[in-house]
């Protein structure tokens, strides 16, 4: 009976260590950026998304979780996901910007009109590059792949360091 209790208290410490740690990506506000960036600056990304948006959900679940990604993105920059038809107003960079009803169930938040505009239109995911002077250096409308997007945030790195 003592070694069935030992091997069990043996496989299961050896299941817990076992599983990977997971990586957790760190997501701030803009006013949470905008505090941190005055003591450590750093280029800001946006993901401009909304909740109904299924490619943007795909982005998520798969781009955001991967542990290459993660890692860039938590040294690097400041990461802020922007739901494009977000209610609440906010301020940024002494600033507020509001949502603006376009009909009666629609709208779109003004700040993601600022950042995500592309061709007089916004595209949904659309991901945003600030530079450490909060102006806008990357847009790039559509589901970016996590490969596609380690390419354009290492060689945006590369360039800026």
């Amino acid at each position: 009976m003592k070694q069935i209790f030992l091997l069990l208290i043996f496989f299961g410490s050896l299941a817990t260590f076992s599983q990977k740690k997971e990586d957790k990506l760190n997501v701030y506000t803009f006013s949470e950026a905008e505090k941190l960036h005055q003591q450590k600056p750093k280029p800001i990304i946006v993901f401009v998304s909304t909740d109904w948006c299924k490619i943007c959900f795909g982005m998520q679940k798969t781009t955001f979780k991967n542990d290459e990604i993660i890692q860039l993105l938590n040294e690097q920059f400041y990461f802020i996901k922007l739901n494009g038809e977000e209610k609440k107003d906010i301020t940024f960079l002494g600033k507020t910007f509001v949502y603006k009803p376009t009909g009666t169930n629609t709208g779109v938040h003004e700040l993601a009109n600022e950042l995500a505009l592309v061709n007089s239109k916004i595209s949904y995911p659309t991901t945003v590059i600030l530079n450490t002077e909060f102006t806008i250096d990357v847009q790039i409308p559509n589901y970016l792949d996590s490969t596609m997007f380690l390419k354009i945030i290492e060689k945006y790195s590369e360039e800026k360091i």
